[in-house]
C-alpha cells in the first residue's frame, strides 16, 4: 500500500466508526477461506460489516471517534465487524464462534462503551433492534384488538340471542 492507499483506508474506517452502533474486534486463529466466507454471509445475512484491516490503520481511524478505547484491542491478526444495530454484529459473531475454535472475540465498544468478550457474548443475547420493534408494535396493538373484541361483543350476543328466540319462535 502506498500512502496515498494508507490515507484513504483510515478515511473509510473513520467514516465506518462514525456511522456504526457497535464494533467487534476478533483474531483470526488461521481461518480457512470457507470458513472466512461462511462468517462473511452471516455477518451481512445480519446487516453487519466483516473487514480485515491493517492494526496500525485501525488504530489511526478511531482516533477522533467514540471507539478510541479499543485501540488495546488492536493487536495481532485481528478483524472488525461493525453494525448499525447494536446487537447485529456481535450477535454474528458469537453465533460463529460457537461452531469453530479458529476465531476469538476480543473485545469491542457500543460507542464509547468498550466491552471485554464476556460484554460482547451478553450483548449478543440481547434481541435484536427489529425483534424490539416487533415486541413493541405486538404489545401497541394488543389493547386495540382487545377493545375492538370487547365492542362487537356485546352486538354479537345479542345477535345470538335474537337468533336462538327466532329459531325457537319457527318451530
Amino acid at each position: 500500500m502506498d500512502r496515498s492507499q494508507k490515507a484513504e483506508s483510515v478515511a473509510q474506517l473513520n467514516a465506518v466508526f462514525n456511522e456504526v452502533g457497535v464494533v467487534v474486534i476478533t483474531r483470526n486463529l488461521g481461518m480457512s477461506v470457507a470458513q472466512s466466507t461462511e462468517l462473511r454471509n452471516k455477518i451481512r445475512e445480519a446487516g453487519a460489516t466483516y473487514k480485515v484491516a491493517k492494526n496500525r490503520l485501525a488504530k489511526l481511524a478511531i482516533a477522533d471517534t467514540d471507539y478510541v478505547g479499543i485501540g488495546d484491542f488492536l493487536t495481532g491478526p485481528t478483524a472488525i465487524a461493525t453494525s448499525v444495530d447494536p446487537v447485529a454484529a456481535a450477535k454474528a459473531v458469537v453465533d460463529f464462534a460457537k461452531t469453530t475454535d479458529k476465531i476469538e472475540i476480543v473485545g469491542g465498544a457500543m460507542g464509547s462503551q468498550v466491552l471485554n468478550a464476556d460484554g460482547v457474548k451478553a450483548l449478543a443475547s440481547m434481541p435484536s433492534l427489529d425483534e424490539l420493534r416487533a415486541k413493541l408494535i405486538g404489545l401497541v396493538q394488543a389493547p386495540a384488538t382487545k377493545i375492538a373484541q370487547l365492542s362487537t361483543a356485546p352486538a354479537a350476543k345479542l345477535a345470538r340471542v335474537f337468533g336462538a328466540y327466532a329459531a325457537k319462535d319457527a318451530a
